[in-house]
This record gives C-alpha cells, sequence and structure tokens, in this order.
C-alpha cells in the first residue's frame, strides 16, 4: 500500500490507522504486513463499506480532517458506492532497513551475500549487473533512477526491479529521489574491493 511521505510520522505513531481505497479488487488483506516508508503495518480489517458508512472519526483516523475532505480525495464518489477500509496498526521498522543497519557483518554473513549475488547475476541471463549497481548507487546517491538505468543500459522499470532485489538483501536504501547503499551495502562492498 502506497502512502504519502507526509503521512509516514503519523502511521508510525499510531494517529493514522486506517485508509480508504477506492481499488477495483482487494490490494490487501486482514493478517497481510505491508513495508510503507521504512515501516512496517499489518492490516488488522479489510472490507468493502459504502461511502455513506464513512464516518468523521474513519476519516480522522485515515489523517483527514473530516468526512468531507477525505471524499475529496477519493473523487467525491456515490454515497452508495463502495470503498475499500483497510484498518491496520504500525509494527515497527521495514525488515529490509533493520538488516541494512546490521555492518558488523561475520566472514560466514559476508560469504553468504557474496554466494547470493552471484545466483542474482547468474540469474538474469546477461552480464553480471550487482556489483555495478551496488558501485553506481554508492556512487552517485540520491540520483533518480531514470540517470542510474541509462548509465547501465536498462530501462527504468528493469532498474528498479534489480534494486529492489538488492534491496531486500538489506544492501540498498530508497530515497524521496533514488537510492543510497545501507551500511551493510557499504560494508559488503568494501569486501568485493
Amino acid at each position: 500500500m502506497l502512502f504519502s511521505a507526509d503521512s509516514w510520522p503519523r502511521i508510525a505513531d499510531g494517529t493514522i490507522t486506517v485508509t480508504f481505497r477506492t481499488w477495483s479488487r482487494a490490494q490487501a488483506r486482514t493478517g497481510g504486513r505491508y513495508r510503507v516508508g521504512g515501516m512496517l503495518i499489518e492490516a488488522d480489517d479489510v472490507r468493502t463499506v459504502t461511502v455513506a458508512d464513512i464516518t468523521d472519526a474513519d476519516a480522522i483516523r485515515s489523517g483527514h480532517h473530516d468526512r468531507t475532505e477525505l471524499l475529496a480525495r477519493l473523487g467525491a464518489p456515490d454515497p452508495s458506492s463502495t470503498v475499500w477500509r483497510v484498518e491496520f496498526h504500525y509494527i515497527g521498522d521495514d525488515d529490509r532497513t533493520v538488516r541494512g543497519r546490521d555492518d558488523e557483518l561475520s566472514t560466514d554473513e559476508l560469504d553468504d551475500l557474496i554466494a547470493r549475488l552471484d545466483r542474482l547475476d547468474r540469474r538474469a541471463g546477461g552480464p553480471p549487473w550487482t556489483r555495478a549497481t551496488l558501485r553506481l548507487i554508492d556512487k552517485y546517491p540520491g540520483v533518480v533512477s531514470t540517470a542510474l538505468a541509462r548509465q547501465v543500459g536498462y530501462e527504468r522499470p528493469v532498474f528498479k526491479l534489480k534494486v529492489r532485489q538488492l534491496k531486500e538483501l538489506g544492501l540498498t536504501e530508497s530515497l524521496e529521489v533514488g537510492y543510497r547503499l545501507s551500511p551493510r551495502g557499504q560494508a559488503v562492498l568494501r569486501a568485493l574491493g
């Protein structure tokens, strides 16, 4: 689930605990965990409700001043139409962020991460990309992904998928624009030479 960056602090402090979505089908499930702005949230209740059933209290719990403001964000749907209501709670930091902070890696942990990078390179079927991508992000932190993708000859969506694989290992962090290496990513890059 996507949330605007200005809502992240209020999700973390428990002020925002509900969101309404105009999905055509469910994009979340009760009990599902979702990464949002470096955090992990869990959906407690996912269901459809009619627009007429949305209360001011729900609107406030979703980070809006009142129901009118929320309905405007939703595109002022007809009162009889349905929207998805997702109630959730903040669990803690995104597991990738937690992994990324750990730069005190044993020899075995480093060997495992390097073996994983090698597997990613082999699975890609083309030239090795993991080390080049780590070096590129290290050299150009905060640079828009389109420019980075061009430098390594990938289309932007392909490049972003590759960076996401490195992020799963805790090696990169997303910024508002671009990426940077996590402390763990820096440790791995140092070990690679």
